[in-house]
C-alpha cells in the first residue's frame, strides 16, 4: 500500500514538473518574441529610422533624437496597456489576456515592416510609425503581467523566483534575437540594400508571434490562483445570489454579481495598494534606465560618426553577447531569492549597477571589442540581479484579485519613468555635457531604486492565494 502511495505521489510530482516546464518554456518563447518585436524597434530607431522616416535635410543628430522620441511613445502607451489588460486579466483570466496581447504585438510589428518611408508618403510615415509604436506599447503593457503571472502563480512556492525568471528571460532573449536578426541581414545584403529594404525582414518575421498566441490559447490552462479566485467568487457571490454555474464566464455576470467598488480591478488596486504600486515603479527605474542605455543608446554612441564611429555590427554583436551574459545572472539571482529573499539580491544589483555605470563608457571608449563587451556585460549582468527576482517580487506584493492590475501598473509606470526617454536623455546629456553625465544618470536611477526597495517589505514566503495581503 505504501509503495503504491509513493508511486502515485511520484507520478503526480512528475506530471506537475512536466506541466510547469511546459508553462515556463511557453512563457519564455512568447515573451522572447514579444520583446524581440519591442527591442527590434529600438535597434532600428538607432540605425535606420532617422533616415527612413524623417526628412533627408534634417540634421543627423536631430533625426536621431526624433527617432528615439518615437521609441518613447511605446513606453507612454505601456501603462495604458497595463490598465486595460490588467482590468481584463483580473476579471477573465491571465491566459486569454496574454493571447490578445501577443496577437496585437505580432500584427503591429509586422505592419512596421510594411510601412512606406518618408520619401514615399511624406509626413504620414512618422505619424503612422508613432501609431504602430503605440500599439506595440499597449501590447507589451499587457503581455508582461500575463506571462509573468501565468508562470509565478502556477509555480511551487519554493521555486517561484526561479520559474518567474523564465518570463523575465524573454527580455534579454529578445535583445539577442533582435540584434542577431539585424546582424544576419547586414551580412547577407549590401549596406544600401539593408537601409532600403533589408531592415524590414526582421519586422515582417514577427508574424510568428501570432502562431505562438494560438498555441497558448489551445494548450495552456489558466493559473491555479486565478481559478481558485473564480471558485470563491462562484461559491460566495457578493450580492448573496445563487452560485455561479460551473464554467460560466465571470465576465458575463460580473456587473450584476460584484459591487461597484470592486468592478474595476485597476481602481481597486489603486485603492488598496497605492504605496506598493509607487514603490514598485521606483524599484523598476534603475532596471529601465540601465537597460535601454545599454541596448539602444550604446549602439548609437558607438556607431555614430559623432561618437566612436565604430562599425555598426561591432556594437550589435557586443550588445548581443552582453544580453547573453544577463540571462544566467537572472536565473542565479532568482534562485538565490527563493532561498534568501527578494530584497537583498535586488538591492545588491541596484548598488552594483550604479557603481558600474562609471566603468561602462571608459571601457567602450577604448574601441577594443573585448573591453566593449565587458563594459556592456557588467551593466546588463548587474541589472539581471534585479530583473531575475522581479517577477516573484511583484507577484507577492499584491493579492490575487488585483494582482495583474497592481503588478502591471507598478511595472509600466516604472517603465515610463525609467525607460521611455532614457536613450533620448542619454543623447542630450552626451552631446551637451559629455558622456560622464550619462553615467551619473544611471547612478541616480540606481539610488531611486535602492530607496524604493528599502521602503518595501520582504515578500519571500507570501501566500499568493490569499485574497488580501
Amino acid at each position: 500500500m505504501a509503495t503504491d502511495a509513493n508511486a502515485s505521489s511520484e507520478t503526480v510530482d512528475a506530471h506537475t514538473q512536466q506541466s510547469m516546464r511546459k508553462v515556463a518554456m511557453t512563457a519564455l518563447a512568447g515573451t522572447s518574441i514579444e520583446w524581440y518585436d519591442f527591442f527590434l524597434y529600438g535597434t532600428a530607431a538607432a540605425l535606420v529610422f532617422p533616415g527612413a522616416f524623417f526628412p533627408e535635410d534634417m540634421p543627423p543628430m536631430v533625426a536621431l533624437i526624433a527617432s528615439f522620441s518615437t521609441f518613447a511613445v511605446g513606453f507612454i502607451a505601456r501603462p495604458l496597456g497595463g490598465i486595460i489588460f490588467g482590468h481584463f486579466g483580473d476579471r477573465v483570466g491571465r491566459k486569454r489576456t496574454l493571447v490578445v496581447a501577443l496577437m496585437m504585438m505580432g500584427v503591429g510589428t509586422t505592419a512596421v515592416g510594411l510601412l512606406p518611408t518618408y520619401s514615399t508618403i511624406g509626413v504620414l510615415a512618422p505619424l503612422t510609425l508613432v501609431l504602430l509604436r503605440f500599439i506595440q506599447g499597449l501590447a507589451i503593457g499587457g503581455q508582461w503581467g500575463g506571462a509573468m503571472l501565468l508562470v509565478t502563480e502556477s509555480a511551487p512556492a519554493d521555486k517561484r523566483g526561479y520559474y518567474g525568471a523564465f518570463a523575465q528571460a524573454g527580455a534579454p532573449a529578445g535583445v539577442i534575437l533582435a540584434n542577431l536578426a539585424f546582424l544576419l541581414i547586414s551580412g547577407i545584403v549590401s549596406e544600401e540594400a539593408f537601409l532600403s529594404w533589408g531592415w524590414r525582414i526582421p519586422f515582417i518575421a514577427s508574424v510568428a508571434l501570432i502562431g505562438i498566441s494560438m498555441y497558448v490559447q489551445i494548450n495552456l490552462e489558466d493559473t491555479p490562483a486565478f481559478k481558485e479566485l473564480e471558485k470563491r467568487k462562484a461559491q460566495h457571490p457578493p450580492s448573496g445570489e445563487s452560485i455561479m454555474p460551473p464554467g460560466e464566464a465571470f465576465e458575463a455576470v460580473v456587473a450584476e454579481k460584484v459591487p461597484a467598488a470592486s468592478r474595476s480591478p485597476v481602481l481597486e488596486a489603486l485603492r488598496l495598494y497605492p504605496g506598493r504600486i509607487a514603490l514598485a515603479a521606483g524599484a523598476f527605474v534603475s532596471i529601465q534606465v540601465t537597460f535601454y542605455i545599454m541596448i539602444a543608446f550604446v549602439v548609437a554612441y558607438g556607431s555614430n560618426e559623432a561618437g566612436l564611429g565604430l562599425p555598426r555590427n561591432t556594437m550589435l554583436l557586443a550588445v548581443l553577447i552582453a544580453a547573453g551574459v544577463q540571462i544566467p545572472f537572472q536565473f542565479w539571482a532568482a534562485s538565490y531569492s527563493d532561498r534568501h529573499g527578494r530584497r537583498g539580491i535586488y538591492l545588491a544589483g541596484a548598488v552594483l549597477s550604479g557603481i558600474w555605470a562609471f566603468a561602462t563608457f571608459p571601457l567602450i571608449d577604448t574601441g577594443n571589442f573585448l573591453l566593449i563587451v565587458i563594459g556592456i556585460s557588467g551593466g546588463l549582468g548587474f541589472l539581471g540581479m534585479q530583473y531575475g527576482p522581479q517577477a516573484a517580487f511583484f507577484t507577492e506584493l499584491f493579492s490575487t484579485h488585483v494582482r495583474y492590475s497592481g503588478a502591471s501598473l507598478g511595472y509600466q509606470i516604472g517603465a515610463i519613468l525609467g525607460g521611455a526617454f532614457a536613450p533620448t536623455i542619454a543623447v542630450l546629456l552626451w552631446t551637451q555635457y559629455g558622456i560622464i553625465y550619462v553615467s551619473w544618470y544611471i547612478a541616480l536611477a540606481a539610488v531611486i531604486s535602492i530607496i524604493s526597495v528599502l521602503m518595501l517589505t520582504e515578500t519571500h514566503g507570501t501566500d499568493i492565494h490569499a485574497v488580501e495581503n
